[in-house]
């Protein structure tokens, strides 16, 4: 199995510096900064929206795997993940992720799209990386198909 990297440079104090993120195969560069981050009051990333990335990439993938070993083709898995991202006691954590899915996948019966779903939701490898989060929230919606 690969190991992926990423890269991060910071520069100067917590409230005033500023820094770049970089993926290993160079697919994503990105500036951050304590107000990209904590204020989103200017332009740039953090940590938490590229792991929130991750873990929506993560999950559709899942999903898509489960669904195709049960013999169904997905169309279309759109999933959007939130990291609820604060203060707690002296420090900052993750206190939840809430994902939403949206996927076209003709053929497939809702209950077991739902059981899917939460199987992707336990089971993908940055839900398991992210067992310390308090909670990772699901809501699943089938939607017809447009063809």
């Amino acid at each position: 199995m690969p190991t992926r990297k990423a890269q991060a440079a910071w520069h100067g104090t917590f409230r005033d510096g500023e820094g770049k993120m970089r993926l290993g195969s160079g697919a994503f560069e990105g500036a951050y900064s304590y107000r990209s981050r904590m204020e989103d009051s200017e332009p740039g990333t953090d940590p938490e929206e590229l792991l929130a990335a991750a873990h929506a990439g993560c999950f559709s993938m899942s999903l898509a795997r489960r669904l195709s070993a049960e013999g169904y083709s997905p169309e279309r898995i759109h999933t959007e993940a939130r990291a609820r991202f604060g203060r707690s006691g002296e420090g900052y954590a993750i206190s939840r992720i809430d994902l939403r899915t949206e996927a076209e996948v003709p053929g497939v019966d809702e209950g077991l799209f739902l059981e899917k779903a939460e199987a992707a939701k336990r089971d993908c490898a940055v839900s398991k990386a992210l067992a310390g989060v308090e909670e990772i929230v699901l809501e699943a919606k089938l939607v017809e198909h447009a063809g």
